[in-house]
This record gives structure tokens, C-alpha cells and sequence, in this order.
């Protein structure tokens, strides 16, 4: 086989699972596609955490200080996020919900869905941030990485189902490059990812994933991950 028809074969199997869970209707809700694990059962708020200020913050912390606010945190999380037939679903006040888990490189599918003026954001390793907001207002649309400076902070095109439909990422996480992928096309090309909390360091080696708010009613479903080992950066490398 030669390099080029490699590429194809490859990007084929990129596209064929993300064209697998994106058709729903054909999928059971919350059931992981081959080679993921579910980070949400469907059922209640197992494998997640409530949110403790910022990664730089939680590691200046002791033990007992970290302990301590995690359970306040977990505690916000149980009052503002519901899980109703198989959806997450945010309130509009309280904090982000976060993996109790924390990953280094990875795959990651998810369904999301806002209202109008919604604002929201996938975090990658405790970081800003994948973006989600209402294309009314952000006509770009979601899936850049709005924090960014120094590399591209805004996707390459704007690919958003209307308000209050579903729209489904797919985000892969080498090092410090990300690609993501939203309703299947492509919208932010193997980019790097910038330290938001401190930009005199490279983006954390692992870290938390959260699913952030900003005082908007959210809905989140089919939450997966597959995690990534010794494989190079780019957005169809496997």
C-alpha cells in the first residue's frame, strides 16, 4: 500500500465512525461506537466531579484543602446538573462538570445542543477551551479554540445544526494539537492548543475534561473517549 492510499484508508475510518455515532437515530443513546468507553452511563453523574477553580490553583493545594473543596464542589455539581432520558442536562447556574478522571491524549465524541444565546465550551485537560455558542451572535460558529493568541483561535468554517438541534464533535488531542471535527467537517486542523492559565508554559501534559457553562441551560449526550497511545500528532493519523 502506498503513503497516499494509507491517507485514504485512514481518513475512511476516521469518517466512518464519526458518520456511525452521528446517526442517532441508529445508535442506541449513550452506548460507546467500537473502540470508546462511555464517560456518561445515561443514568446519573457517575465518573464525574464538580468543579475546583483551575488547574494551577488545585496544585498549589494540599491534600485536605483539595479534599475539602471537592466536596463543596460535587456538592454545587448535584444541585445545578440533572441527567433527564439519557441527557445531561445543565440548569444554567453552578459550575462546569468535569471527568474525575484526568487524560493526556484522546479521542472524543459528543452530542451537544443549546438555546438561543447559549454559550458553552468543551475544556481539554482543565483548559479552554472547544468552543459552543449561538451562531446568531458568533457567526463563525463553534468548534475553535477560542482562547488561543499566538495559533488560530477561530474554526475554519462555520458547520452548526440551528438552535436547539443536536450537533455532535468529534475532537482528537495529540501533545499539544488538537482537531476537531463538528457535524463532520472539519473545523480546526491539527492546532495547537495554548496554556490559558499560564501562556509561559505549553498546554498541561493530562488533565480533567469539562463540560463548561456560561449561565445558559446546556444539554449534553453520547459522551465517549477513547484514549490515544504513542500516536503521532494530525487530524486522521491513527
Amino acid at each position: 500500500m502506498t503513503g497516499r492510499q494509507g491517507l485514504i484508508v485512514v481518513s475512511l475510518v476516521g469518517v466512518a465512525v464519526l458518520g456511525a455515532f452521528a446517526a442517532g437515530a441508529e445508535q442506541e443513546l449513550n452506548a460507546p461506537p467500537e473502540g470508546f468507553v462511555a464517560l456518561f452511563n445515561g443514568k446519573d453523574l457517575t465518573g464525574w466531579k464538580g468543579l475546583v477553580a483551575n488547574p494551577e490553583k488545585r496544585a498549589a493545594m494540599s491534600p485536605a484543602q483539595l479534599a475539602e473543596a471537592q466536596a463543596k464542589a460535587d456538592d454545587r455539581m448535584r444541585a445545578s446538573w440533572k441527567v433527564e432520558d439519557g441527557v445531561l442536562v445543565f440548569s444554567g447556574k453552578g459550575d462546569s462538570l468535569c471527568t474525575a478522571k484526568d487524560y493526556a491524549d484522546f479521542e472524543m465524541l459528543v452530542d451537544w445542543k443549546i438555546k438561543a444565546k447559549g454559550d458553552s465550551g468543551i475544556y481539554l485537560r482543565g483548559s479552554p477551551q472547544v468552543q459552543i455558542w449561538d451562531t446568531a451572535d458568533r457567526p463563525e460558529g463553534s468548534g475553535g479554540l477560542y482562547n488561543n493568541k499566538e495559533n488560530p483561535s477561530k474554526p475554519l468554517a462555520c458547520a452548526d445544526n440551528p438552535i436547539g438541534e443536536w450537533n455532535t464533535f468529534r475532537i482528537k488531542m495529540v501533545g499539544e494539537r488538537v482537531s476537531v471535527w463538528l457535524n463532520g467537517q472539519l473545523v480546526v486542523d491539527d492546532t495547537p492548543l495554548e496554556n490559558y492559565w499560564d501562556r509561559s508554559k505549553p498546554i498541561y501534559p493530562s488533565g480533567q475534561i469539562e463540560l463548561q457553562n456560561h449561565g445558559n441551560t446546556l444539554y449534553f449526550r453520547n459522551v465517549f473517549i477513547r484514549e490515544i497511545k504513542d500516536e503521532k500528532a494530525g487530524p486522521d493519523s491513527e
